[in-house]
Formats: C-alpha cells, sequence, structure tokens
C-alpha cells in the first residue's frame, strides 16, 4: 500500500476507532471501579468531611464508586468461561495436536476474550507463526484494533487496523505504531508521538534474507504471511457488538450518587450549628467556643418577657427509610438491566429443585447465550487456524463441534437419577457427557472401555478383585 493510501485508510477509520477507544476506556475504568462519581478526584474514592470549601452548612464530599459493573463482567466471564468449552473435529489424532497446541494458555487466554469482548463490545485474538514455525496466540487490547469489514451482508472481515504507542529504545522518542494486516500480508508504518498523518513514515521493521544463503540482506515495511485468512479474530459480546455497560450504566450513576451523598449525611449532622440571640459578648466564633469550652456556659441578655433570646441548635435529618428504598430499587434495576444474579437477593435452601436454580440463573443465561452465538463462531475459526498450521487438507471443511458448559450451581441428584433412568437407552457418548461427575467424556470413554476390557480378561479379573 502505498503511503498516500496509508494516510487516506487510516484518516477514514480514525473517527470509529476514537468511539469506541472513548467506549471501551469508559468501560474499563468502571470495570476498575473508577466511576464517574470519582473522575475529579483522580479516579480514586475519597473520604472527605471537609471538602465542600464554599458551602457553610454542607461540607461533606465523599466519593464512593460502586464496583457493580466488574461484579456483572466477572459472573459472565465465570458462568461462560469457567468451564471453557471443548471441540471436536472428528479425528482423535488431530483433537489431540490441537488441545496440545492450544496448551494451557486456552483457559486463560478464553477468559480475556469474555472479560474484552463485555468491555469492549468485541474482543480480538491474534495468532502467527514464530520465525523457527511454532504457533502462536494472544489476545489484543480492544483499543489498538480497527477492522475493516466489505460491507456485504456477511460482513467479511478484509483488513484489520492496529494502533500502538511505544518506546523506540534507540532514539527515545515515542512512535505512534500502524500495522496493517491483509490474508496475505502485513504493512507497518509510523510517525512520532503528536505529529498528524502529514509526517506517517513506513517502518522498515521486517528482516529480508537471501534464500540461497540464509544471510541478512535487507529490512522491509511488508511481512507475508500465510494464515489462510487474516489473522486476526473478532469474538463479538453480541450481535450488536455492543458493551454491556450500556445498560445499566446510568443506574450505577444514581446508585454511587444516592450512596456517596448518604454518607455525606453521615459526616453533616455531626456538625451542630448553634444559633446565639443577644448573646451578650463581643468577639470572634472560635472565642465563644473556646469561652465555652472553658466555662460550659454562656452569657445571654434578655429584654423583657417577649425577649426571644437563648440558644437553638440547627441539625441535619437524614430520610433514611426513602433512601434505603432508593438503594434497594436501583440495585434490583442494576442487577435486571446487567442480566446478572444478585447474590444477596439468593437464597438457598436444602429443598432447591433442578428448576429453581436454573430460574435463578434465567437472565445471566440470556446474555451467555447471546454471547455463545457469536463467540462459536470465532472459536471455530481458531482450531481451524491451527489445523491449517498442521497442514491439514480440510481444515476449512471439517465440521467442528463444541460442547459449551455453564459453571453454574446444580442439582446433580436430579441429573444422575435422569443418567441413571435413560443408560439402557442412550449411548454411551451421550451417558458420559451428561455425567456431572465427567470433566472430560472422553476421557470417561476410554476409561470405561478400559474398565470393560479388564472385567472380560479373566486374568485381569482377578487381579482386581486381589
Amino acid at each position: 500500500m502505498e503511503l498516500e493510501v496509508a494516510k487516506k485508510v487510516f484518516q477514514s477509520t480514525d473517527e470509529g476507532r476514537s468511539r469506541a477507544i472513548n467506549q471501551y476506556e469508559q468501560s474499563v475504568r468502571y470495570y476498575n471501579n473508577k466511576n464517574d462519581i470519582t473522575k475529579d478526584k483522580g479516579g480514586e474514592d475519597t473520604l472527605d468531611p471537609d471538602g465542600k470549601k464554599d458551602d457553610y452548612i454542607r461540607k461533606a464530599d465523599n466519593r464512593i464508586s460502586n464496583g457493580y459493573h466488574r461484579i456483572l463482567v466477572d459472573q459472565k466471564a465465570q458462568y461462560v468461561g469457567g468451564i471453557v468449552p471443548t471441540f471436536d473435529v472428528e479425528d482423535e489424532i488431530l483433537n489431540n495436536k490441537v488441545v496440545e497446541i492450544l496448551s494451557d494458555n486456552y483457559a486463560r487466554i478464553f477468559n480475556r476474550l469474555v472479560i474484552n469482548a463485555a468491555n469492549s463490545g468485541s474482543a480480538w485474538l491474534h495468532y502467527w507463526t514464530d520465525e523457527v514455525g511454532v504457533f502462536h496466540y494472544a489476545t489484543i487490547d480492544p483499543a489498538q484494533i480497527t477492522p475493516v469489514y466489505d460491507g456485504s451482508l456477511e460482513q467479511k472481515l478484509l483488513a484489520v487496523r492496529r494502533t500502538y504507542e511505544a518506546l523506540d529504545t534507540e532514539t527515545g522518542d515515542v512512535y505512534i505504531y500502524d500495522e496493517y494486516w491483509t490474508d496475505t500480508e502485513a504493512q507497518f508504518f509510523k510517525r512520532k508521538q503528536g505529529e498528524d498523518y502529514s509526517a506517517l513514515m513506513y517502518d522498515y521493521r521486517v528482516p529480508v534474507f537471501d534464500i540461497t544463503t540464509a544471510s541478512p540482506m535487507d529490512n522491509s515495511d511488508v511481512l507475508k504471511h500465510d494464515a489462510g485468512g487474516v489473522p486476526f479474530i473478532p469474538f463479538m459480546n453480541n450481535q450488536d457488538g455492543t458493551p454491556d455497560l450500556q445498560r445499566y450504566k446510568g443506574l450505577i450513576d444514581v446508585f454511587d450518587r444516592v450512596y456517596s451523598g448518604f454518607v455525606n449525611d453521615v459526616d453533616d449532622v455531626q456538625q451542630v450549628i448553634l444559633i446565639l440571640t443577644n448573646y451578650g459578648d463581643a468577639g470572634s466564633a472560635t472565642e465563644f467556643k473556646q469561652k465555652l469550652k472553658q466555662d460550659q456556659v454562656i452569657n445571654l441578655e434578655k429584654y423583657g418577657d417577649g425577649d426571644q433570646s437563648g440558644l437553638d441548635k440547627l441539625t441535619i435529618d437524614i430520610p433514611v427509610q426513602a433512601r434505603d428504598d432508593l438503594l434497594d430499587r436501583t440495585r434490583e434495576a442494576i442487577f435486571l438491566h446487567g442480566q446478572g444474579v444478585d447474590p444477596s437477593r439468593v437464597e438457598m435452601g436444602t429443598n432447591k429443585t433442578g428448576v429453581a436454580l436454573k430460574m435463578i440463573y434465567t437472565l445471566l443465561e440470556l446474555k451467555a447465550a447471546a454471547l455463545e452465538s457469536e463467540f462459536r463462531p470465532a472459536l471455530a475459526e481458531l482450531v481451524r487456524a491451527v489445523l491449517r498450521y498442521l497442514n491439514d487438507r480440510q481444515a476449512d471443511k471439517r465440521r467442528i463441534t463444541q460442547t459449551w458448559t455453564r459453571a453454574a450451581i446444580k442439582d446433580n441428584t436430579e441429573q444422575a437419577d435422569v443418567i441413571a433412568k435413560l443408560a439402557n437407552v442412550t449411548s454411551d457418548e451421550a451417558i458420559a457427557k451428561g455425567n456431572p461427575l465427567v470433566d472430560d467424556w472422553q476421557d470417561e470413554l476410554k476409561l470405561r472401555e478400559s474398565q470393560s476390557d479388564s472385567y472380560d480378561n479373566p486374568a485381569a479379573r482377578d487381579n482386581i478383585g486381589g
């Protein structure tokens, strides 16, 4: 891509990029419990009983941020990804190879994808092969990614722009780096921090080797790859690609304001304002306080029977019941619109049936199902990328079966009863998948086969019996 074309492409995507970044950064602030109420306090909770210097009656200026957004996001991440989805490509050898390549990072990365998707509207995963031919994959900060789609009904991904800042250790300057990835290559650009696109230049970071001697020749701004597609996979949060926070941000702000106001009133009510009428001694308020503390009496002058001379006090009444009701209603609305489970309202008992437990998770299940429907094709694309890396000729045509399991409280007794009743009329595979004690149904089938073979073998049976 020519430099002038790159400038136009980057300029045309800047508006959408800025909008997405602002939306994501707001979600991250709320996820880290730095809500708007603390914005002018540096994003930190503050307890300041004398914060309002220009108010003679109301002095307290406490700012308390409540972390409901993090509760809802983490609840969703654990419900969907606490037990990571498994997959089957209908080939046991390939299954094992894919699992081996994804390795132990799979569960951690999947959890990050759910959290990033909830905060940004879409999470991004990048995969690549290093210089020694090892497959890698990792999540990318959503603020760095700007997708370019073809505009068709299928919204095919044409390219991905990745933008980030980094320090050039050789010059000490901070540069803004722009990478432009297509299905065949990546091109690299950079400009100094604070400069516009007129200062855009090629970033020559890709070493070029002589294939006959394997010796370095020069550096290039273009990296060729054989990923078989744009090596970035979007994991959408829902069909609209919108973050969760926008559903209930206003409710969290209301809760923060009412709660902080409640704390302010508690601080302010402790300060009694004395009202003096016809106080006999002249002097400042400080002198009056000192005299009252020392003598424990005050001198008031009274003029006749109708005189109103005396001492009164002004206090602040706190409407406790009204605020309690408002906080309860707001909290309930946060979990309703956030489609979560409010742990303070879950009443568990010994008589909770499986149906009752499912009702508790109804709203969370709706939200999780919306995410799952968008994550399924993305996860399948990751598996296909690994299959292409393994040189599987059927990588783009294979049927990939995914098994998603919710990490929810279950009534295992009811599930076990159902399995016991259907054992004689259901396949071993279905029974293994439905067994509440089994985490990996494929391992369970192998163990059952091994156990069956042992019992069919008299010698092995005798050894088992001692």
